[in-house]
């Protein structure tokens, strides 16, 4: 879910001309930029399902941290209010949001592997309603997620003007080839 994590990130900034594109796609992977430290340290680890033939969506995901809902939601809003100090209240807002919005992606394709509370404090069910076991399904929906990423970066191009206007047209179409190229090295398991 790489690529429709990027692709929600930049068809938010429709939404948010005013945050940088480089904020909104740190924002949408920031859980899994923690996760990896944390992955550094041993607290938290992934590994493939076939190690011999790494396939789409077929990795086996131990982040009890950066990826319970509590804690998803504790990153988020810090991250939210640490934004405020560069964007004010609306940026924070919604750079808060977009963090968050990596656990509800992670939600329908994961297999039940998210806790509810940091640590599986209580040992609850885990959460994720398993799409990459339909790989075909998820990619489908990853691809939307790129495209109107894509479509709605494309259109907040096109409110701007002069100079601006043509770089930020150059920049969405960038944008739009190298969230098609993601996709596909993501799905062809490259």
């Amino acid at each position: 879910m790489i690529t429709g994590h990027f692709g929600l990130a930049a068809g938010v900034k429709k939404i948010a001309p005013r945050l940088p594109l480089w904020s909104l796609l740190l924002a949408t992977f920031w859980l899994d930029v923690i996760f990896t430290v944390l992955s550094m340290f041993g607290l938290e680890s992934f590994a493939p399902m076939n190690p011999a033939k790494p396939v789409y969506g077929e990795v086996v995901i131990h982040a009890p941290y950066t990826h319970s809902l509590v804690g998803a939601l504790l990153i988020s809003a810090l991250t939210g209010w640490l934004a405020t100090l560069r964007w004010r209240k609306e940026g924070g807002m919604v750079v808060g949001a977009v963090v968050f919005s990596h656990w509800i992606l992670d939600l329908l394709v994961h297999r039940p592997d998210l806790p509810l509370l940091p640590g599986n404090l209580g040992n609850l069910p885990l959460l994720g309603f398993g799409l990459w076991e339909y790989p075909v399904l998820s990619a489908i929906i990853e691809l939307a997620l790129a495209l109107g990423g894509a479509y709605f970066y494309y259109r907040s191009t096109m409110e701007l003007k002069g100079v601006q206007r043509s770089r930020a047209l150059t920049a969405s179409m960038v944008t739009g080839a190298l969230l098609l190229l993601l996709f596909v090295l993501n799905v062809s398991g490259l």
